[in-house]
C-alpha cells in the first residue's frame, strides 16, 4: 500500500510538472485526444487557459494529498494493526479513482499512457490492500 501512495505521489508530480511545459495536457494526452496544444489555447483564449492550469495544480495537489494521507495511514496506523486505518487508507484512493476515472472513458481519455500509471499504482495498491487485510484479521483472530 505504501509503494503505491509513493506511486500517487510521483504521478501528481508529472502531472504538475507538465502543467508548466510545453506539453501542458496531461501524461499520456496527445493530439489524437485533444486536438489543440498549449499555444493554440493560450491563443484562442488566455483566460481558458489559466482556468485548465488552474485545474491542473488543484487536480495534482489533490492527487498527492491522497498520496501523503494513504502514506501516513499505511505506515503510522495499518502497520500498528489498526483497522480504522486500513480503512481510511482504502477509502480515500478508492472515492478519488470512483470519481475521477468514469469520465475518462466516454471521452476516450483511457489511453494506456495517461491511465497507465495509475492502473499499475491501482494494483499495487489492492494487493497490498489485501495482504495487510489478511494480516489485520489475522492477528485479530489469533
Amino acid at each position: 500500500m505504501a509503494f503505491a501512495a509513493v506511486g500517487f505521489i510521483g504521478y501528481a508530480v508529472i502531472f504538475l510538472v507538465r502543467n508548466f511545459t510545453d506539453s501542458f495536457l496531461e501524461l499520456g494526452i496527445g493530439h489524437s485526444e485533444v486536438d489543440v496544444a498549449k499555444a493554440q489555447i493560450t491563443q484562442f483564449s488566455p483566460s481558458l487557459y489559466q482556468y485548465i492550469s488552474h485545474l491542473h495544480i488543484a487536480v495534482s495537489g489533490f492527487i498527492a494529498a491522497t498520496g501523503v494521507a494513504v502514506l501516513f495511514l499505511v505506515w503510522f496506523g495499518v502497520r500498528r494493526g489498526y483497522i480504522w486505518a486500513w480503512v481510511g487508507a482504502v477509502s480515500a484512493p478508492v472515492l478519488g479513482l470512483a470519481v475521477a476515472l468514469p469520465a475518462h472513458y466516454p471521452n476516450n481519455f483511457d489511453t494506456i499512457g495517461h491511465l497507465g500509471l495509475i492502473y499499475l499504482a491501482t494494483i499495487i495498491f489492492v494487493v497490498g490492500s489485501l495482504m495487510s487485510l489478511k494480516a489485520l484479521t489475522s492477528n485479530r483472530a489469533g
